[in-house]
């Protein structure tokens, strides 16, 4: 038990303890050894800091989030390698965001005990009792105690209790070959020490009762049974099952056939009639197989000595699954000393058919020894023969390429411990498989490192760049990979660019992904001939989507059919492995999936027109309903299509799952030569994006657009989206720019007679020079009101209430800069009552923080009401900006009002919205929180809680680049002074 000198030996069934050529290690401290053991038992698995800390800390995880991790890493790295080795070469691997302990030279008293333990189990089922007992008191004694002893954390604890599982199973086998050798008293004193849970088990005292018996002892018996069935009826409410009552029952009557004709039998072990080598019928392991150390985790688990486990493995072409369990096979083969067999089923080749039921039952049992002329030939008969045959065997079986469940079913052996590895591109739901592995392509990490041990090292060394996008245009497909590097390989002269160059388009991209008589489209083509017609539509229609990613909806309006019909046909596509199912509801193709699915789609021009019109005018219907611009602000443009969404919340809601590929949308369609749409979708967007906070990604769309505005048949849309670029860049705090999107989008307005633009335009130039923000115009108040309420009396002529309602802030906010707050609070109320006929949320909440910013100065008791029910509004939203906003009125109402408490907790909810992730090109995002601390530092002092106070002035002058903001700056040194004394500023 001391150690080992050639390996690290480590034992964890009892407290976790480690040696080092003989010399024991010290591991530090409990919450060391958990992190430890949470590493160590996921059988060479990589794992990621967020499934670590969960295991470890479960629900409190630590404040210093995954730094916490490498402080106990570090020393056990120190502690468990040898002096010198490498950090790539230690028993803790890491990667970014990852660590994964290397079990190759470590030799773990888990391993033993699976060892001892199946070997144990598979003696008593041979029926030698006798070596059986003895091999399982080997196993048991590799228990020290409680397993992990001590340690704490989620993982720790849910590995204890397997462990203490599998423990209770070898301790009741041990009992049962006692009792049934007819060791009586040798029972007896183990079941005397078994736990107080174990000794209340039904299946111990069955054993424990036959072990009385066995002693002559039988009024024990009864009363050990009376004993149990009152705790069972008083702690549980049940009576004792089937087997425990059998015993009584058979006590009672002294039935000596039931409780000791085991032990009184002579044990016969059935041996072949003539010896046989066992044959080994797995493929050559390729050796060239990385990134698959989970799956092959679950694929090498021990197999239940007790039945036959089936393990399925399913995933697209191309990924792997052969390779995988081949790997997989060979690592276990010693486990199985009758043999392993291996079957191709052929369900996607078109040079071999798929093979009869009967042929391939009639190789298996040939395979096994069966003698030829005595195989029958009837299909049932088979069954039996071959279920017969293998009943006392203990097998691997590889089904490689099954085409579906009713393949599988005849080919299953019966020997208890066999086990059964079917792989399949289906998802075959009607086998009961004891685990299921859906294999996904690899990561850029691992697809270039199978790409460098295809290519070589020095080649793909001497062009990173090139390495890189050559793993990106395979997308991680192994067999892409492979067909990749056989070309480099066969062409020394080329290098990985030129390649790259090749593959530039789709027809490059797949023509270039095939070698010899391997072909990445031709193992797609496979896959899509053999679906029923409405599911090739169906595939052909997704390499259409604009997005990678979408819901049933997109299918839905390109196919024509209703979400039901539309997600029952991408269902069956998630079963065949041609589309992904990333997280429920969502779906996508594989990139190289998707290029087929478009080569497809472009075979059948009247189809894939309407189908891709119909996807666009989708996410136009989307973007314009959840917009607040309302109907007067698209003048131009398609009406809502049938596949129109129900309210505002619902397209928003659905525009944001689209996530960063909306900006893709619009490229889509420029790409698809819709100018138009692309244009109107851009447009639409913008409110969209704005309301998000989705600045860059409002402006990229834009950008898109903007070079087909003239190429489109809406001459409106030009100056329509240099208006939206004002707006947007407005939001960016770039004002210059801003400006001559504005200017030009007026000059355009008036060219072609687009007053509706002419009127954003007057709206978006008038408030930028009324409120001092256009450079030179700055300061020319009266004419930006000018101007503003040239634009105001356009939109009203057109009913565009939004634009209305625009001017009327605008003009408000220079109004109340003039102290003339009366007049503004008018032009307030006109915003109010336009948000109001807009009928949105956001639209009408916007109006109301307006308003109410003015009753903070002149009715401050009113304002603090209102202000909690128009921020509760905005939550509802979506906008976290202008919540954000006005949670902080709302914390300085509370504050006015003496309510301190209330007040603080507003900024502080204020303060944890701001700090959540938000857009990156937020000009004032850190303005805003030094202002937010200021106002909950001057929070505190009120409250007489000085030290809360100077700490939120301290950290409002540690924001980056404090000093660019005098206003807020100054606040927070003057906080700071009041607080702790006079301090220096700056």
């Amino acid at each position: 038990m001391g150690g080992n000198s050639q390996r690290l030996r480590i034992e964890v069934l009892g407290p976790l303890r480690a040696w080092r050529d003989g010399s024991p290690l010290a591991l530090g401290p409990v919450r060391r050894q958990t992190v430890l053991a949470a590493l160590l038992l996921r059988d060479g698995a990589v794992v990621s800091h967020e499934h670590l800390l969960d295991g470890v800390w479960g629900a409190d995880p630590p404040a210093s989030g995954t730094k916490v991790l490498a402080s106990h890493v570090n020393p056990l790295r120190r502690t468990l390698d040898r002096a010198g080795t490498r950090h790539t070469e230690s028993v803790i691997r890491s990667g970014k965001g990852w660590y994964r302990f290397v079990l190759d030279d470590v030799r773990l008293d888990l391993a033993d005990l699976a060892e001892l333990g199946d070997r144990a189990l598979r003696t008593k089922a041979s029926g030698d009792l006798a070596e059986a007992a003895q091999q399982l008191t080997d196993a048991l004694a590799l228990f020290r105690g409680e397993p992990l002893a001590q340690l704490s954390g989620p993982f720790a604890a849910a590995e204890r209790e397997r462990l203490l599982e599998r423990r209770r199973t070898l301790r009741l086998a041990r009992l049962s070959c006692l009792v049934d050798l007819g060791r009586y008293g040798d029972a007896l004193d183990d079941a005397a020490r078994l736990p107080e849970a174990d000794r209340y088990d039904e299946s111990m005292l069955a054993l424990r009762m036959r072990a009385l018996y066995g002693c002559e002892r039988q009024a024990e018996a009864l009363h050990a049974y009376e004993d149990m069935r009152r705790r069972l009826s008083d702690e549980l409410g049940v009576d004792p099952g089937e087997e425990l009552r059998r015993m009584h029952e058979a006590v009672l009557r002294q039935d000596d056939v039931t409780l000791l004709g085991a032990a009184e039998r002579q044990v016969v072990t059935a041996h072949p009639a003539a010896h046989r080598h066992p044959v080994n019928q797995l493929p050559g392991d390729t050796g060239q197989l990385v990134g698959r150390e989970t799956e092959l985790a679950v694929l090498t688990e021990p197999d239940p000595a007790d039945a036959v486990s089936v393990v399925a493995v399913d995933g697209p072409a191309g990924v792997g699954k052969t390779a995988l369990v081949v790997r997989a096979a060979h690592r276990i083969s010693d486990r199985y000393p009758d043999g392993c067999l291996f079957v191709d089923l052929h369900a996607h080749s078109r040079e071999r058919g798929r093979p009869a039921p009967e042929r391939v039952l009639r190789r298996l049992l040939r395979s096994v020894g069966a003698d030829g002329s005595e195989v029958p030939d009837d299909l049932d008969d088979l069954m039996t023969a071959w279920r017969a045959v293998t009943s006392p065997l203990r097998l691997l079986l590889v089904l490689d390429d099954a085409a579906d469940t009713r393949q599988i079913r005849p080919l299953l052996p019966a020997g208890p411990g066999s086990r059964v590895i079917v792989t399949g591109r289906q998802r075959l739901a009607g086998l009961d498989a004891d685990h299921r592995v859906t294999l996904e392509t690899l990561g850029p990490g691992e697809a270039a490192s199978l790409l460098r041990q295809i290519v070589g090292r020095e080649r793909t060394d001497r062009e990173p760049e090139a390495t890189r996008e050559l793993v990106r245009l395979c997308a991680g497909l192994p067999l892409a990979l492979r067909i990749a590097g056989t070309r480099l390989q066969t062409r020394p002269a080329w290098t990985l660019g030129y390649l790259v160059e090749r593959m530039a388009d789709d027809e490059g991209r797949l023509g270039e992904l095939s070698a010899g008589d391997r072909s990445v489209e031709a193992a797609f083509r496979l896959s899509y001939d053999q679906l029923p017609p409405e599911q090739r539509r169906g595939f052909r229609t997704l390499g259409l989507s604009p997005t990678v990613e979408f819901d049933v909806r997109t299918p839905a309006a390109m196919l024509g059919r209703s979400a039901r019909d539309a997600g029952r046909i991408l269902e069956s596509l998630v079963d065949t492995s041609l589309l992904q199912q990333p997280r429920p509801g969502r779906y996508r193709l594989h990139d190289l999936v998707r290029v087929h699915a478009r080569r497809l789609a472009g075979a059948a021009p009247a189809e894939a027109g309407p189908a891709r019109g119909a996807a666009l005018r989708l996410y136009l219907d989307a973007a314009r309903v959840a917009s607040d611009w309302g109907a007067g602000g698209y003048p131009t443009g398609p009406g809502p299509s049938g596949t129109s969404f129900t309210g505002w919340r619902e397209a928003a809601v659905w525009l944001d799952e689209a996530g960063g590929e909306l900006v893709d949308v619009v490229g889509h369609a420029v790409a698809s030569g819709e100018a138009g749409l692309a244009c109107w979708i851009a447009e639409a967007l913008t409110d969209h994006f704005v309301g998000r906070g989705r600045l860059h990604e409002c402006q990229a769309a834009l950008g898109t657009a903007l070079p087909y505005a003239d190429a489109a048949a809406d001459r409106r849309m030009a100056p329509a989206l240099h208006n939206c670029l004002g707006y947007t860049l407005t939001h960016r705090a770039r004002f210059p720019e801003a400006c001559r999107h504005l200017r030009t989008a007026l000059d355009l307005a008036r060219e072609r007679g687009e007053r509706h633009e002419e009127g954003r335009a007057l709206v978006g130039l008038g408030a930028m020079t009324g409120l001092g923000a256009a450079g030179p115009d700055a300061g020319r108040v009266e004419e930006g009101v000018s101007v503003l309420v040239a634009g105001r009396e356009l939109a009203e002529r057109y009913d565009d209430h939004w634009l209305v309602a625009m001017a009327s802030f605008a003009l408000g906010f220079v109004r109340h800069r003039q102290g003339r707050d009366e007049e503004a609070l008018a032009c307030f109320r006109d915003a109010h009552a336009r948000g109001r006929a807009i009928g949105r949320p956001r639209a009408l909440s916007r109006a109301l923080t307006s308003n109410l910013d003015l009753h903070l100065y002149l009715d401050p008791s009113a304002a603090r009401v209102l202000f909690r029910r128009v921020a509760d509004l905005i939550r509802r939203t979506g906008d976290v900006l202008l919540h954000t906003l006005t949670l902080a009125r709302l914390g300085t109402a509370e504050h006015n009002a003496g309510n301190l408490d209330a007040a603080a907790e507003v900024f502080r909810c204020a303060l944890a919205q701001h700090g959540a992730p938000g857009p990156l090109d937020d000009p004032d995002h850190d303005r805003r929180e030094m202002d937010l601390r200021c106002r909950l530092g001057r929070t505190y002092a009120s409250a007489g809680r000085p030290a809360e106070a100077r700490e939120q002035f301290r950290v409002a002058l540690a924001v980056p680049g404090a000093d660019r903001y005098p206003k807020e700056h100054k606040q927070a040194v003057e906080g700071l002074a009041a607080t702790e004394g006079p301090v220096r500023a700056g």
